[in-house]
């Protein structure tokens, strides 16, 4: 029996429409609200133009999915914290929502023969958590600075240094994923209801310093706005919170005692040239750094205004220097995961085609991890007979 519901999930993991999908398809809206419904069964014909489409098979439609296997009501979508500019629309809420419990549900999957150590963010929030409730009449300033400062020494970086950054951050107990987001929203972040941490990051070229910046911004969101309401903002409460996250990035990216006795040996305090020994060592942006030393009153208004009116003439809004040189991490700790799983022996990339119904194309959109890393995998579980396997002697 066609199953109408996964269609619904997957459509909307996908960031399809119902008309979006009819047009793909070639039938119209009216009957792809059929089959969800559980009115009419699709064709033939159709089921496989469905799997082509969402990378499974044709029996995918036909058995439990993944959400219905091992999801559970665990994402609130008012919680999701995004890296934009402008409060997204409802539509793009739902299907990164989906994306999330897929997610989820995929890692309660593999997760069943795997100790986790001790979850570091988790304690970390607790204790940021306390310390706003003890210190509510601290000015929002100097909370921002305490807690950028304790993150800083509970997730491990170096004083001097932030080298590092994304491999801590998935140490510490978040899960790390890159996915096509969208040109307006750089990253987002959200908390489960059972404390799972994620943060989700757009696939758009960016700078090696430029995604620092969005990983210490949502940081800033799991610590700072735990069970904040984002979708139920206003245009001007939504910048506060945005403008928080930024204030946190900056002081957990750039703390001020040592940033100071940095930033005081240069002597061009208004040309952006000056400042790329620092990008280097703190992996931050120049924008950043100017940023940062005007607000601690390191740069006058004039030399501010020089420096900004040089990086429009130097083309560094666009590209800056050392930015084709500082090497962009990506995440690998669930990559990890799996690669310890199928290792072992634990697991099978085979189990988890035949198991969920789909194709590596799929593992590879819901991951981010490229389809050759589980081609290698694939094709290791089919093995050809070779000479070390005879394992006899040539007298």
């Amino acid at each position: 029996m066609f199953i109408g519901k996964s269609l619904t999930n997957i459509r909307i993991l996908y960031d399809l429409s119902r008309s979006q999908l009819a047009e793909k398809i070639g039938v119209t809206e009216q009957a792809i609200w059929q089959y969800e419904n559980g009115y009419v069964s699709p064709k033939l014909e159709t089921i496989n133009k469905l799997k082509e489409i969402f990378d499974v098979k044709g029996t995918y439609f036909y058995t439990s999915d993944l959400l219905e296997k091992y999801g559970q009501e665990n994402i609130d979508r008012v919680n999701i914290a995004y890296r934009s500019e402008t409060i997204n629309s409802a539509h793009k809420t739902h299907s990164e929502t989906m994306y999330l419990q897929y997610v989820d549900a995929f890692l309660k999957k593999i997760e069943g023969k795997i100790s986790y150590p001790k979850n570091t963010l988790f304690e970390l929030r607790e204790e940021v958590v306390s310390f706003l409730r003890t210190h509510v009449n601290l000015e929002r300033q100097q909370q921002i600075s305490y807690i950028a400062a304790l993150a800083r020494e509970k997730i491990g970086l170096s004083k001097t240094s932030n080298k590092n950054l994304l491999f801590l951050l998935e140490k510490s107990g978040i899960f790390v994923f890159e996915k096509e987001i969208g040109q307006s929203i750089d990253a987002y972040s959200i908390w489960t209801n059972d404390h799972r941490a994620y943060i989700i990051l757009g696939t758009l070229k960016k700078s090696a310093v430029r995604r620092n910046f969005d990983l210490a911004h949502e940081l800033g969101h799991l610590l700072l706005h735990y069970k904040a309401e984002f979708t139920t903002r206003n245009t001007a409460e939504y910048k506060l919170l945005e403008k928080e996250a930024d204030t946190f990035a900056s002081e957990f990216l750039l703390p001020d005692n040592e940033f100071i006795k940095d930033f005081t040996k240069i002597t061009k305090k208004s040309n952006p040239d000056a400042y790329i020994e620092l990008k280097q060592k703190w992996l931050v942006s120049l924008q950043a750094i100017a940023i940062k030393a005007f607000k601690l009153k390191l740069i006058e208004y004039q030399q501010y205004r020089y420096f900004y009116m040089s990086i429009n003439k130097k083309g560094y809004k666009e590209k800056e220097p050392l930015d084709d040189v500082i090497l962009i991490n990506r995440p690998s700790k669930v990559k990890s995961i799996l690669q310890l799983l199928f290792e072992k022996n634990i697991l099978s990339v085979s189990t988890l085609i035949d198991d969920l119904q789909i194709n590596k194309r799929f593992l590879t959109k819901l991951t981010g991890i490229d389809e050759a890393f589980f081609d290698q995998y694939y094709r290791l579980e089919n093995k050809t007979f070779s000479i070390s396997d005879l394992n006899i002697k040539v007298n």
